[in-house]
């Protein structure tokens, strides 16, 4: 049990631009995240709980300014809604297991899934390879 990851408490635990993002469905400043230029190889994590969210080899570079990913970690990993706040029709998208708003899916991008999974760095942990982890 001592090596069991444990949830991180949004209360206490978070920064504000991460509780701002994932318990307010806020979205930070594009180009500002932690995660968006990370290269290395490994699992994307939702930073409350720690459920695996994305592959590192479905990230790419959509130019838009946030972590951007053509397909989930699995089917149960996120959950949609629709999202029709500031005059658009969008689909918000949240961790699967404990529902911390993670950003939005778009239909435009890249096969083979064509989908744009656009996520905020401040709702992700990343870890390597090598068991490295990085709070977005």
């Amino acid at each position: 049990m001592a090596n069991e990851k444990s949830p991180i408490s949004p209360e206490n635990e978070l920064n504000e631009m991460q509780r701002y993002v994932t318990q307010q469905r806020g979205t930070e400043p594009p180009y500002s995240g932690k995660l968006l230029h990370n290269k290395e190889q490994g699992l994307y994590h939702c930073l409350v709980c720690q459920a695996p969210l994305f592959l590192s080899a479905s990230k790419y570079d959509s130019g838009c300014g946030w972590p951007s990913f053509y397909e989930p970690y699995s089917d149960e990993a996120i959950r949609y809604l629709d999202d029709n706040t500031h005059g658009m029709q969008r689909v918000e998208i949240r961790c699967g297991s404990c529902d911390a708003h993670l950003g939005h899916v778009f239909p435009d991008g890249p096969q083979p899934t064509g989908e744009r999974y656009c996520v905020n760095s401040a709702s992700l942990s990343f870890s390597d390879d090598d068991g490295n982890i990085t709070k977005g």
